[in-house]
């Protein structure tokens, strides 16, 4: 055989190899390699779309926190505002009753010491007529009846 020969049949057969692999290997094997890049691209797609999620839902999860500490740090304050005006309202009915109190014991009091004054005017009043009484049975000399004044004074 000659060279050329050979080489046109072996071309002739890499051609037929080449027109078989392109009919019926080719064709299946880029069908798997499209199959597998949509396949990769859906994954990706789906990856996106879940970190899109993810950080949604990371706002959403904030915002609910942020929403709960407002409502929490409100709750506190009215809390502390309530607080404060009970003791506040505490601190008033003290101080009335405190007034009140002393109040009565100042009008009990007054009382007291009117009462005492009285009893004191009727005793020295009283006394008064006693002495007078002494002083006009013994109407002796002056020194004498400084000396009743003196005694009286005293009694007083």
């Amino acid at each position: 055989m000659n060279i050329n020969l050979t080489l046109i049949l072996q071309s002739i057969a890499m051609m037929i190899f080449v027109w078989f692999c392109m009919k019926f290997i080719w064709p299946p094997l880029l069908k798997s390699l499209e199959e597998r890049r949509a396949k990769i691209a859906e994954g990706l797609a789906a990856s996106d779309e879940a970190e899109k999620a993810l950080a949604a839902a990371k706002a959403e999860a904030e915002s609910f926190l942020k929403d709960a500490r407002n409502q929490a740090s409100q709750i506190v304050d009215q809390a502390n505002q309530r607080g404060t005006q009970v003791f506040d309202d505490a601190k008033q009915e003290a101080v009335a009753e405190k007034q009140r109190q002393v109040s009565a014991a100042e009008a009990e009091i007054q009382q007291s010491a009117n009462h005492a004054r009285e009893e004191l005017r009727q005793k020295v009043a009283a006394l008064v007529v006693a002495g007078a009484e002494k002083v006009i049975e013994k109407e002796i000399d002056s020194q004498t009846h400084d000396a009743l004044l003196e005694k009286l004074i005293a009694e007083i």
